[in-house]
């Protein structure tokens, strides 16, 4: 078996722990201590981050703010669901992983970061929320391992009920939140309806019909929309 190799280490933003990118032929593997945090061979439900949240959207020029640039593949995913006058801004705060993107995980992004859709800014995705009202149609969020995080506790608020207040009034009327998550959680499904969303909650495989079944809640900024016998 080809055995793994370290690449690169990184201080996480709270100078208490360090992510740690590693190899394995063309396998890559972002971990926390003994956390693997994402791998490459597992896209799945990153992917429906993106699926499930673009296609409700319409009108032209849509702006779409992703939380975390990770593997690239919730990125990916937006930029063919999207079309050519959409603009997608991608928050990422570990200066080192976009590095990585850039060098290392190159090949994993097919030149995506370069897509003149893209732009990447090194800030926390908390603070833009917060600081453009009414400016996304979609907000997605693939920060930490979803509302319980292990990564940085700063990312907590994101999850609170102020964060998703924030997060509500940084969305136009009828906007999308998305957000993932390693695994289920009922207090947040409340918050995001107290916070005055609209909620639908997806179980999705993490890679194609097998691997951990993930969730990504759909959180719609006003009324729920008229069932259309559609699956997630």
């Amino acid at each position: 078996m080809i055995p793994w190799v370290q690449l690169d280490t990184a201080k996480t933003p709270d100078g208490d722990h360090a992510l740690r990118l590693k190899q394995r032929g063309a396998e890559f593997s972002i971990m926390l201590g003994s956390n693997e945090l994402m791998n490459s061979r597992l896209s799945g439900s990153e992917e429906a981050l993106a699926r499930l949240s673009c296609h409700r959207i319409s009108g032209r020029q849509p702006k779409i703010l992703i939380g975390g640039l990770g593997m690239g593949f919730t990125l990916r995913a937006a930029i063919a669901e999207l079309g050519a006058d959409a603009g997608i801004v991608v928050a990422e705060l570990v200066p080192a992983v976009v590095a990585w993107a850039r060098g290392p995980m190159a090949s994993l992004f097919g030149g995506c970061l370069d897509d003149p859709r893209v732009t990447i800014r090194e800030a926390d995705v908390g603070q833009i929320i917060r600081s453009e009202a009414s400016a996304w149609d979609v907000i997605l969020l693939d920060v930490d391992n979803g509302p319980e995080g292990i990564v940085h506790r700063a990312n907590d608020a994101l999850y609170s009920i102020a964060g998703l207040i924030s997060a509500r009034a940084a969305l136009k009327p009828g906007g999308v939140l998305a957000v993932w998550s390693q695994g289920p959680d009922s207090g947040f499904t409340r918050r995001l309806k107290q916070a005055g969303f609209a909620v639908e909650e997806a179980k999705v495989r993490a890679n194609g019909k097998r691997g951990a079944r993930h969730v990504i809640w759909i959180a719609t900024n006003g009324p729920r929309p008229a069932a259309t016998g559609a699956k997630l």
